[in-house]
């Protein structure tokens, strides 16, 4: 299964053992930062393109802080659109507790 995790920081400790668990269960595993992705909008053919490349993936784990919470969701919503399985959908990403 190749997994794609969306993280703007490949060193925290949580993005490490996260990486370190998929690739213990051999999965292919990738970190890409949110923000260096474009969202091509297409009713028919969604993608998202990473330094040039079209992103593929079976499914997605968001770790997209406060800070990027905007731009992260919309390429979270644009992976779903695309049929990638995720984590946390992008619903839930923009909302705050209280």
């Amino acid at each position: 299964m190749k997994i794609i995790i969306l993280s703007r920081n490949a060193h925290l400790y949580s993005t490490k053992r996260l990486v370190e668990a998929a690739k213990k269960r051999k999965h292919e595993v990738e970190i890409i930062d949110p923000l260096m992705c474009d969202i091509i909008i297409e009713k028919k053919s969604p993608k998202v393109i990473f330094k040039g490349r079209t992103l593929e993936a079976d499914a997605i784990i968001p770790r997209i802080g406060a800070s990027v919470t905007f731009y992260g969701t919309a390429v979270v919503r644009q992976f779903e659109m695309m049929k990638v399985f995720s984590a946390v959908e992008s619903q839930s990403l923009g909302k705050v507790s209280r």
